[in-house]
């Protein structure tokens, strides 16, 4: 996961150096993560409520959501 982090961090920042200034602490991903799949009891609706449920009120209220594809 760290590794994944790591690799699509760089890549953003080099393509988009302003973005680092418009981030608190220079940061793309906070800390932590979840690798999961689905099978075994574990459903795509399961993954996506526990990723929905990530971050306080006030981050999600002062951040939108970005989508890969807004990186072409």
């Amino acid at each position: 996961m760290q590794i994944i982090k790591s690799i699509t961090a760089k890549h953003i920042f080099n393509k988009y150096p302003d973005l680092r200034k418009q981030l608190w602490g220079g940061q793309f991903w906070s800390d932590g993560g979840y690798i999961g799949t689905v099978g075994d009891g574990v459903t795509s609706d399961i993954i996506k409520d526990y990723v929905e449920k990530q971050g306080t009120k006030e981050e999600k209220e002062g951040y939108s959501q970005m989508k890969l594809l807004d990186f072409k």
